[in-house]
């Protein structure tokens, strides 16, 4: 076993395996698609607040989502507003919280409608907004007793993974089991969170020994793919099997690779060969697991973000071939098998994708992409322009930040975030797939230290970060969504909640403070908030009443790493894993907090709401 904590070296390399990666990942294939152009929004109007301006309009049919642009002039011109996301800046509906301008300034402000990610329709007629530097700040929300339907829990299909072969690995990260503990973090998102399936990259790379050509006849051995899904199995999960990368004896050139596993991203050298080796794996998969569970459990994405030169180095013809012939294969060896794409970066390619399997008639059972830093978009509307709503949709890849190393990752921020991009996914995604569950990640370096800006949910070492805090909050909630109406400085673009009740009557009471503006990742006192919540259509006399915070000081496994002077460490002593992980619980708070219901049916409390931050209440009645 080798140990990875800390090397000069390996340091090294991955500062600049990072810098590679960071200038090819921008660069993107073009695809083709219909090229609808929508009008302008109208109604758009702005609210000025401590600390931002907040901007709403009307919807756009047809929209897939919106760009906020901003002037320091009427005339213009416009720039879209940059919130630091570092991938796609449009969202998927309003209204738009903008916390980065100057405070007191103003500024003009137009929007324009998406009806892809790449096609801008024109900018709406400029409204002038400012925010101020002081204000009253306060926030009611009001949680009604009518039930509007039940909770989606899209956070559940599907969660991210490193390669799978790394839960077969024996070395040592910052001394901590590589395979060991990602088989550990897998099982906890299972179990916990109520996460159903896996999805990572490379199975078919030449680490698992999938294919080979001796003598120039192909051959294939599936016993490495066996250990990784068996081990799947075993946690009660199972796989998406997105079909990557090009193991090298098939690949038409062997030079163009990605991460530090150089898996290779060519198309293959003979298509024949591509899609014998996938229904070969296919057929074997039915076999070892039953044609009954992968048709109920199963499915099939091909390949990863092959707009992307950083990952396919043919065209954009080149992957809708692949996906052609990869498609035909799968439903070769069963026409029911699930299977579906373009698990495109940026959410690029869907109509490309569609439009062409209309000619093709490839199977496309479900429509796959991703984004960074921003809610997911809209892509109904073009799943309709194609006739084509049959079709699940899901986001395979979705997190705060695509950047490796980056300082989102293990911030209370990153937790709001994924709050804010689940509850505007509900009733339009049928899966959203966090990337990733753990923090042993190899991409362009392993870990050199705990508090590294992972993009795991789970730190080496499997301590709960702020944001695994916030998924189980979520999955907390009962299954019955109530209403809920938000008034107030911010409300709807900084604070929002979800309520739900559970089949035994337990309320509970979902708010955060947020914003996408990633400059804001360390608060902003200025968007602190006095939130009021208030629960009508309680039955009259005492609850049992709960409450937690995910902050800076609160439910923070990295503030207790801070106390113990992290700040200054790679590494935590085994005496100070022991300390960490007694504070890796959800942690209750003890503030005071009403227990009485009132004669009117309603139950109310008042608190202070810093941003970032997170605040669940549960009423239990009696």
């Amino acid at each position: 076993m080798r140990d990875a904590a800390g090397a000069a070296s390996q340091a090294s390399a991955a500062s600049a395996a990072k810098e590679d990666w960071d200038a090819r990942i921008g660069r993107r294939t073009g695809a083709g698609g219909i090229d609808v152009t929508l009008p302008a929004p109208d109604g758009l109007h702005t609210a000025q607040g401590r600390g931002h301006v907040t901007l709403d309009w009307a919807p756009v049919p047809g929209a897939v989502g919106y760009l906020v642009h901003r002037s320091d002039v009427a005339a213009g011109p416009f720039d879209v507003v940059d919130h630091g996301g570092n991938d796609v800046l449009a969202v998927p509906h309003p209204p738009y919280a903008d916390t980065s301008g100057e405070r007191g300034r103003e500024y003009w402000y137009a929007v324009a409608a998406l009806s892809e990610a790449t096609m801008v329709g024109p900018l709406s007629a400029p409204v002038a907004g400012a925010s101020t530097k002081d204000g009253a700040a306060a926030v009611e929300v009001r949680v009604g007793s009518g039930v509007v339907g039940r909770l989606d829990r899209p956070w559940r299909p599907m969660i991210g993974s490193e390669h799978l072969s790394l839960l077969l690995s024996d070395d040592l990260v910052g001394g901590r089991p590589m395979g060991a503990e990602l088989r550990e973090a897998l099982r906890l998102v299972h179990d916990e969170l109520g996460v159903a399936a896996v999805r990572a990259h490379a199975i078919l790379g030449d680490d698992l020994g999938v294919y080979r050509e001796v003598d120039g006849v192909p051959v294939h051995d599936f016993t490495g793919i066996d250990r990784v899904y068996d081990a799947l199995m075993t946690l009660g999960l199972r796989p998406v099997v997105e079909l990557s990368y090009m193991p090298d004896d098939l690949a038409s050139d062997r030079s163009p690779t990605v991460f530090d596993y150089r898996a290779n991203i060519s198309p293959p050298k003979d298509w024949d060969r591509w899609g014998d080796l996938v229904r070969a794996l296919v057929a074997h998969l039915v076999d070892r697991y039953g044609l009954d569970e992968l048709r109920r459990h199963w499915s099939f994405e091909v390949w990863n973000e092959a707009n992307l030169e950083v990952f396919w180095s043919g065209s954009a013809a080149d992957y809708l071939h692949l996906y052609d012939v990869t498609a035909a294969a799968i439903r070769a060896v069963d026409p029911q098998l699930v299977v579906g794409g373009p698990s495109s970066a940026a959410a690029q390619w869907v109509g490309a994708l569609l439009e062409h399997a209309m000619t093709s008639g490839a199977a496309v059972d479900f429509v796959s992409t991703h984004t960074y830093g921003s809610p997911p978009l809209d892509v109904r509307p073009i799943l309709a322009r194609y006739d084509r709503a049959d079709a699940k949709i899901w986001w395979t890849e979705w997190g705060p930040g695509s950047q490796h190393f980056h300082l989102v990752g293990d911030t209370v921020f990153a937790a709001t975030f994924l709050l804010d991009g689940m509850a505007s996914s509900l009733g339009r995604i049928d899966a959203l797939s966090h990337w990733v569950a753990s923090d042993h990640f190899e991409e362009v370096g392993r870990p050199t230290r705990l508090q590294h800006g992972g993009f795991g949910l789970l730190t080496v070492g499997n301590l709960r970060k702020p944001r695994w805090w916030a998924l189980a909050l979520l999955d907390r909630l009962g299954d019955d969504r109530l209403e809920v109406s938000t008034t107030g400085d911010g409300a709807g673009g900084l604070v929002s909640a979800l309520a739900c009740r559970d089949t035994q009557g337990t309320t509970g009471v979902l708010i955060w403070n947020s914003s996408l503006d990633q400059s804001r990742i360390a608060g902003d006192e200025l968007l602190i908030r006095e939130v009021t919540v208030s629960v009508d259509g309680l039955v009259v006399g005492s609850v049992t009443a709960q409450q937690w915070r995910v902050d800076d000081e609160h439910n923070n496994i990295f503030s207790r790493w801070r106390e113990l002077g992290g700040a200054e460490k790679e590494w935590p002593s085994e005496q100070e894993w022991d300390l960490l992980r007694v504070a890796d619980q959800l942690t209750p708070i003890d503030e005071p907090i009403a227990a009485e219901v009132g004669a009117d049916g309603r139950w109310s409390t008042t608190f202070t709401l810093p941003q970032p931050g997170i605040r669940f209440i549960e009423l239990t009645p009696g």
